[in-house]
């Protein structure tokens, strides 16, 4: 049995990384702000599956911020925590350009406090949360070795700060370091704001679905489990390393997503069509190969199977989904 801080760990992928850790044997200590990028009671149900699966003594959560450092170091006591999952993050790329400080302040500051946690606790294993939008420019499919100087927003931006931040406090501390870099993740209780839980939403109400392009702009999807799967096998990193975490095939467009959702739903999409928005990337396609030869890691889930299992969560969540309230969209 080890002990885990998670951070994020109300959100969608960080709930999918407790429940990895706590079905091995594994005690979480969980923090998240719960803030209201999205309707927070999503965060409240999935902390709920949380806390009505798993006792007290191997889950412990607090509704708390990763900036600040004091009352996490309080809430941790004097247990020793073998190490750190990362996964509070601010989210979406659009609503990055509309309030970039959010953005620094969690995915930069954040991340920033947590190191020095580990720091000042000599926890010697680290994983951060980062994302595929780094690769903006990149010939495809994008490998960890390629440059990624380019971000198009301030999300993107962030994430690449946090990624630096790690290697520093790697190698001024002697920190293992592991850096998973996600493609749109996709499943059951996700966040509101992406494209498949709105499609899927608006789809089966009626509601005409909003399409930023011509729809052929496309996405290595990669289902929940198989990612926190993967960042579970992360945290045993030696070192500092940057691994994907994606599909790792030829990339679906929005229109072949769209056309699956329609089928498994039985109804067909009003479309609205807009402008590409100019901070989105065409096409994301991960090598996953590092991940296959470092972690023992691939997905498992593919898209068709992937949407069916969301779609009937949605489906036996029906009235809860559809009284959430959207505040922002990617």
């Amino acid at each position: 049995m080890k002990n885990y801080l998670v951070t994020g760990a109300a959100g969608f992928i960080g709930s999918y990384v407790v429940k990895k850790l706590l079905d091995r044997g594994d005690r979480v200590w969980g923090i998240d702000n719960l803030n209201h990028y999205y309707d927070p009671r999503l965060k409240d149900y999935r902390c709920g599956v949380l806390r009505d699966r798993y006792s007290s003594e191997q889950f412990k959560f607090k509704t708390m911020d990763v900036g600040d450092l004091k009352n996490i170091l309080e809430f941790l006591g004097d247990t020793h925590i073998d190490g750190i999952f990362n996964l509070a993050a601010m989210a979406g790329v659009r609503y990055s350009i509309q309030e970039p400080q959010k953005y620094i302040d969690t995915n930069i500051t954040g991340t920033l406090n947590l190191l020095e946690l580990a720091k000042l606790r000599s926890i010697k294993s680290f994983n951060l949360a980062s994302t595929s939008s780094l690769y903006s420019g990149q010939p495809l499919p994008f490998d960890e070795s390629l440059p990624v100087n380019t971000p198009l927003s301030p999300y993107a931006s962030s994430k690449k700060a946090a990624e630096v931040l790690c290697y520093t406090y790697h190698h001024l501390y002697g920190i293992n370091v592991s850096i998973n870099r996600f493609f749109t993740v996709y499943g059951p209780a996700g966040r509101p704001d992406m494209s498949y839980f709105r499609f899927i939403q608006c789809i089966d109400n009626g509601y005409p679905i909003q399409i930023n392009g011509d729809g052929t702009q496309s996405r290595d999807f990669t289902y929940v489990e198989d990612i926190a799967a993967g960042v579970v096998k992360s945290i045993e990193i030696q070192g500092y390393e940057i691994i994907n975490l994606g599909g790792g095939k030829k990339p679906y467009s929005v229109n072949s997503m769209i056309e699956i959702i329609e089928g498994l739903l039985g109804k067909k999409a009003k479309k609205e069509m807009r402008n590409f928005h100019k901070a989105d990337m065409k096409v994301t396609w991960a090598d996953i190969s590092k991940a296959k030869r470092l972690l023992d890691w691939e997905p498992k889930v593919g898209l068709e199977e992937g949407l069916k299992l969301s779609c009937e969560w949605y489906q036996m969540n029906h009235s809860f989904v559809n009284s959430l309230t959207r505040i922002s969209e990617e």
